[in-house]
């Protein structure tokens, strides 16, 4: 006869509340990273290949409700064209680990030009997705969501298991994501614990 448990544990992932030891992901990476932008006002195929030969990215933020189906719901889209630095970006992607990356919310800094200290906008935002090169995985361009206090979010939360070489059926038949709706405190991960008790 067996026995099984499983315990659910979130752990959350915040600037007040990183993740307790021992964990292989770098929970503080976030309060570390304020990602630096500056605004793109020439959009195109041509200008986004020149950026990225000269070690920027492009990207975009807006309100996550610019991606509801019903139009009506498609509040102040506060929609900014941005570019970003490659090196930052791939200096937050080592110590963030994809798929973590996109449950992780920024500080980002929208400056007046490259090394100008004038302040723009900020606020905090959400990656939601990475576009690479299908043939050399390169980044593209990057699309962040703003995830301000008191915004209520969509986001695909990772599952992590603890142990499943114990129970490997039950990885098999749980989703690799749970999506919540939450406000921008949401956990970065869910971590199953699994154990696997067989009595005589």
């Amino acid at each position: 006869m067996a026995k099984w448990w499983r315990s659910l544990r979130t752990a959350i992932q915040s600037p007040q509340q990183p993740l307790s030891p021992p964990q292989p992901f770098h929970s503080q990476s976030s309060r570390y990273h304020t990602i630096q932008a500056i605004p793109r006002e020439v959009v195109g195929s041509r200008v986004s290949a020149r950026e990225r030969e000269q070690g920027r990215i492009p990207a975009v933020v807006f309100s996550q409700s610019l991606l509801d189906i019903n139009p009506s719901n498609r509040y102040n889209s506060r929609k900014r064209l941005l570019t970003t630095e490659k090196k930052q970006i791939q200096a937050i992607l080592k110590s963030v680990e994809i798929p973590f990356f996109c449950s992780t919310t920024f500080p980002l800094q929208i400056r007046a030009g490259s090394g100008s200290s004038a302040l723009l906008e900020s606020g905090t935002v959400l990656p939601i997705k990475i576009h690479r090169d299908e043939k050399t995985g390169k980044i593209l361009n990057l699309v962040f969501a703003w995830a301000d206090e008191g915004t209520e979010m969509k986001v695909d939360v990772p599952v992590v298991f603890k142990g499943e070489e114990n129970c490997p059926g039950l990885k098999k038949d749980f989703p690799a994501y749970l999506e919540i709706t939450k406000l921008p405190k949401f956990p970065t991960m869910f971590s199953i614990l699994t154990m696997c008790q067989i009595n005589a």
